[in-house]
């Protein structure tokens, strides 16, 4: 269909493609990191290349992984492959792990499948809010967030972590929440930082909250992306937000626990002290439906309670971690030491961070600039990479360090 000449186009972007256009314009840095002529492009397939940008596998998926899903794809019945919303056993297993690992009363009805968690937050962002709300989420951010509250329709309110130890800013917190508030969204432990959040931050973001929802007569719904809450160091214990505020609703995948991005299978748990409990699930399951079938296949629901039971080698995860800790120190870097994830932020040392990068890239090395996630001045190491991998790329690291400050000398 053309338009009369002469005539100003009447065809308009209907709300959606606005809204698309918003949430593609939010990722920007993302796009601008992975264009072809970019360093990532251009080095990502060569054979000795030390990719460390993104977390995904370096090496051969974790025992039983395959089989899980193998016998999952086994039908046991006509209805095998049948149209499922959820399915019970699988839910059933998980409330009985999260009720073991939280001390809170979980039901198998309060798990909702997802196909990991982008489907899951996404379900709830478009559940809990619209047009006219705000949604609070923390810089720096995990990718996707403000691009899933912008087709939310929703205005994105980010808050800046406190830099000094990677915390929430509580009094930035305090401070921004107001009537349009409908959620607030918290990543423990965060990526890219690797902090977890600890009780006392948890109990006064709770307090916060519980104010403000009394103050403006609405509930303020907090979102606990905990995809890396299986990936803890130290010995650390790590604390879901839910146990603090009830109208708390977890996201979870099995993508980081199995490191296995690709297999789409995660879940929201709505916490045993939500306000309206048997409501919200209701709302969340008309979400997936009027979101485009926002469930998992149903082989990766059936190998649930195989997957989890599954895990990938957090101690190994951990070594590694402090051998690259380790050894950036002594080369002179300063850095984070994560609690948790599979990434370490470290403090580029010059000012120019993408030509630092790009230095790293002609070394062999892939990296992350801080621009893409929203901390300058950094750059960020996935901890996915193979022990090989670490150390092939340390003299990388040095004679970048020490190029750096012959520049500087």
């Amino acid at each position: 269909m053309t338009d009369e000449p002469g005539r100003e186009s009447a065809i308009l972007p209907h709300r959606y493609s606005r809204l698309m256009v918003d949430a593609m314009a939010s990722k920007r840095r993302l796009f601008d990191y992975l264009r072809a002529d970019g360093p990532f492009m251009r080095n990502k397939d060569k054979p000795d290349i030390c990719d460390f940008a993104f977390g995904n596998p370096q090496e051969m998926p974790i025992p039983g992984v395959a089989e899980a899903i193998r016998r999952a794809a086994e039908p046991k019945s006509k209805d095998w492959f049948s149209y499922m919303l959820n399915w019970p056993r699988g839910q059933s297993v998980i409330a009985e792990n999260l009720r073991t690992r939280t001390g809170l009363s979980y039901e198998a009805e309060d798990i909702v499948f997802t196909n990991g968690s982008f489907g899951a937050i996404s379900v709830i962002i478009r559940t809990l809010s619209g047009p006219g709300d705000e949604v609070i989420f923390m810089s720096p951010p995990w990718f996707n967030y403000e691009s899933m509250i912008c087709a939310a329709g929703s205005a994105p309110v980010r808050l800046r972590i406190r830099e000094t130890d990677f915390d929430l800013d509580l009094d930035a917190v305090e401070s921004t929440v107001s009537k349009k508030t409908a959620i607030v969204i918290v990543n423990s432990p965060h990526n890219p930082t690797g902090k977890i959040y600890p009780p006392e931050t948890l109990r006064r973001l709770a307090g916060i909250l519980e104010a403000a929802s009394r103050k403006f007569g609405r509930r303020i719904y907090l979102l606990s992306d905990e995809s890396y809450n299986r990936v803890v160091f130290d010995g650390i214990r790590f604390q879901t937000p839910a146990a603090f505020y009830g109208d708390t609703l977890v996201s979870y995948t099995y993508g980081k626990t199995l490191l296995a991005p690709g297999a789409r299978i995660g879940y929201i748990a709505v916490t045993p002290g939500a306000h309206d409990r048997e409501g919200m699930k209701e709302m969340l399951l008309a979400g997936q439906l009027a979101s485009g079938w926002s469930f998992p296949d149903n082989v990766m629901m059936y190998a649930v309670a195989d997957l989890e039971r599954l895990s990938i080698d957090v101690a190994a995860m951990q070594a590694r971690r402090d051998r690259m800790v380790d050894a950036l120190t002594g080369f002179g870097y300063e850095l984070h030491v994560p609690e948790g994830t599979f990434y370490l932020v470290v403090r580029c040392p010059v000012e120019d961070e993408a030509g630092f990068c790009d230095r790293l890239a002609s070394l062999g090395i892939l990296v992350m600039p801080g621009s893409v996630f929203e901390l300058p001045g950094y750059f960020r190491i996935s901890l996915t990479a193979s022990d090989e991998m670490v150390e092939r790329s340390l003299p990388g690291f040095q004679a970048a360090m020490e190029a750096a400050g012959e520049r500087d000398a």
